[in-house]
């Protein structure tokens, strides 16, 4: 569990670092790739097992593009209910949807849900599948914004930041031992974000 702590505080100081550098910044992107490489290659809470971390040679991603960074306005959501993915096994696991966000971007637009992960202290849960899809990105989806464990892109003005570049795998890309919710049906685009974390290349 403490192994699990330190990760998570890790990821979070590397939030804090993007976010006061400014996520456009070619040093926040090159913090954000050099800290994940080193916690997937070192970590004991890695998403890679002790085979995998031997051959690792880094996380792969798309070139930075400031034109997948968007500020956005959250829509409140009235009445909702909660969701629950029946990929994750543990009944408790539930999200609230509890705004919307009008996504434009130079390949498609969209209205994306964000999630409240329920539960004590809970957290904003952004997961979202788009036209990379099964090709250079992750079947299942990718995660944005999961402030439970620190993954926090900030705020400007009144306006959430969506840069999607920062845009990155579940744990369950990786190794079958992780489970990991999977975006939403609304959640899922049909046009391509061409940005972010691509599909890795590693040993079983």
């Amino acid at each position: 569990m403490l192994d699990l702590l330190d990760y998570r505080r890790r990821v979070a100081q590397m939030y804090m670092t993007i976010r006061s550098l400014g996520s456009a910044s070619p040093q926040a992107f090159q913090h954000f790739q050099a800290e994940r490489d080193d916690m997937f290659a070192h970590h004991p809470s890695s998403a890679l097992s002790p085979e995998q971390k031997i051959s690792f040679k880094g996380l792969h991603y798309a070139a930075y593009d400031p034109r997948f960074r968007v500020t956005v306005d959250v829509q409140p959501i009235a009445d909702a209910k909660p969701y629950h993915d029946d990929s994750v096994e543990e009944a408790s696991f539930q999200m609230l949807p509890f705004g919307t966000v009008d996504l434009v971007l130079p390949t498609g637009q969209r209205r994306l849900t964000l999630y409240w992960i329920m539960g004590y202290g809970g957290g904003v849960f952004l997961p979202f599948r788009d036209g990379t899809g099964g090709h250079t990105t992750y079947g299942g989806g990718r995660y944005l914004l999961d402030t439970i464990k620190g993954a926090d892109l900030g705020m400007q003005a009144a306006q959430l930041i969506l840069d999607f570049n920062y845009a990155y795998h579940p744990s369950c890309t990786y190794h079958h031992r992780w489970v990991c919710p999977l975006a939403p049906l609304e959640n899922r685009l049909t046009f391509p974000i061409p940005v972010g974390e691509q599909m890795p290349v590693l040993s079983s």
